[in-house]
């Protein structure tokens, strides 16, 4: 059931159309005495779900007891991210999400299944993990919050994925992101109806019904002068407010180019991108608009590691960012690396499969660090000089010597391509 739809190409939310938008949808719901909410954590702060959760709190008060940011297998949200992002949310009220312990199962998606949808590429059964809060605590309403976006695991961000990836644990992660990555990711990106997806709404339709979940998604994009906008909000209890959010999100987020790109230089928000497992959205989102033997520059002043998860940051170093048949190779073989798929698939991710180049600037990472993954390395400050984000703008520019070059100030917020590499 659709409880509150706005959203065009041009809308631009403000603040009280998300207040009139969501007040009016939580009136039709009803009251609810304990709610729990699940917005996305500070790695997606350009979502709006800070303030839209600002709201949840100012609507339900008290009865708002436990908010759950979405982390999947980030780290844990410092108190600065918490008051940045979730202005006048009282602090007590945030829980963290332990992906590796805090969990439960609420059934099991057959292998029969996963291999009827992949196409018999991954055959295991996949189960279905939420973390405990949302099945002990009681509540008579779960708020999941977040924003509908291109997304390289998952084809189109948000709806299910928040709960069952966001608040997942470990077999869901990894089972749901190497299922994407043995698929490919090019043939999911920007499609909200694929494998993965299809596996998330099994369970949703099958183990889940009893959770009181209401989706809350936005759509949003930047406008001429790089400030974001929310272009839609789609409120409901189905996957029918994720299909019209997905509907828009591909008219503003998704652009379609006439000719692959030669080179592309990428810019990393320092506030937002600390790894290689976040900023290597410069590649995913980018991948299917380069050229064979083209370019990637990733200039990456935040970065300091590898994964967020020390685990997964010693399996990224141990095997670095190789090719897909290299990976599925080493799966084979080594058990470390077996037994954590969602690295695995990151590590497919993040290739080039030696198609074009790629070119981290680091800002906390060293030279020997970066080629051992199998990046280029180049220095950031020399770079930067070249390449100043402060005077490019976002899409084609000639620099001073005639190159010329393709810029993306922030990758997290749309998809490239080039017709001839999608594959509709």
């Amino acid at each position: 059931m659709i409880y509150y739809k706005r959203g065009s190409e041009t809308d631009e939310l403000g603040m009280e159309d998300l207040r009139e938008g969501l007040f009016s949808a939580l009136d039709k719901i009803g009251k609810r005495q304990k709610v729990l909410a699940i917005p996305p954590d500070f790695t997606r702060k350009h979502s709006f779900a800070g303030p839209l959760t600002g709201l949840v709190e100012k609507y339900f008060g008290e009865a708002l007891t436990d908010v759950l940011p979405a982390l999947g297998t980030h780290a844990a949200m410092s108190p600065e991210e918490i008051s940045d992002m979730f202005r006048g949310v009282p602090s007590e009220k945030f829980r963290v999400h332990n992906w590796r312990e805090d969990i439960v199962t609420l059934g099991e998606v057959p292998g029969d299944y996963v291999s009827e949808v992949s196409g018999e590429i991954v055959s295991y059964p996949w189960p279905a993990q939420v973390n405990r809060l949302l099945t002990e605590g009681g509540y008579d309403l779960i708020l999941s919050i977040g924003q509908v976006v291109p997304h390289e695991v998952i084809g189109m961000a948000n709806y299910n994925k928040n709960v069952f990836v966001g608040t997942g644990g470990p077999e869901g992660i990894n089972k749901s992101h190497f299922l994407g990555a043995a698929y490919g990711m090019e043939n999911i990106m920007g499609r909200a109806d694929n494998p993965v997806r299809r596996v998330l709404n099994y369970a949703s339709e099958n183990f889940a019904k009893d959770l009181p979940i209401i989706y809350v998604q936005t759509v949003v994009s930047p406008d001429e002068n790089r400030e974001l906008k929310v272009r839609g909000l789609y409120i409901g209890d189905d996957i029918e407010c994720f299909e019209l959010a997905s509907e828009l999100s591909l008219k503003v987020n998704f652009e379609m180019l006439d000719a692959p790109l030669k080179k592309v230089v990428v810019y990393l928000d320092p506030g937002e991108f600390k790894s290689t497992w976040l900023g290597n959205k410069s590649v995913y989102r980018t991948r299917m608009a380069l050229a064979d033997n083209g370019e990637l520059i990733v200039l990456a002043p935040g970065v300091k590691e590898f994964g967020e998860d020390k685990a997964i940051d010693a399996l990224i170093r141990k095997y670095g960012y190789r090719t897909t048949p290299e990976v599925l190779g080493y799966v084979e073989k080594n058990d470390d690396l077996k037994n954590n798929l969602s690295a695995a698939a990151h590590l497919i991710h993040g290739s080039s499969e030696n198609r074009f180049s790629i070119t981290y600037c680091p800002g906390h990472l060293s030279k020997e660090e970066i080629e051992g993954v199998g990046f280029s390395y180049a220095d950031l400050e020399d770079m930067q000089k070249r390449y100043d984000p402060a005077r490019l703008k976002d899409g084609f520019n000639t620099m001073p010597d005639g190159e010329e070059i393709f810029y993306i100030s922030n990758p997290a917020l749309g998809l490239w391509a080039y017709s001839g590499r999608f594959k509709k």
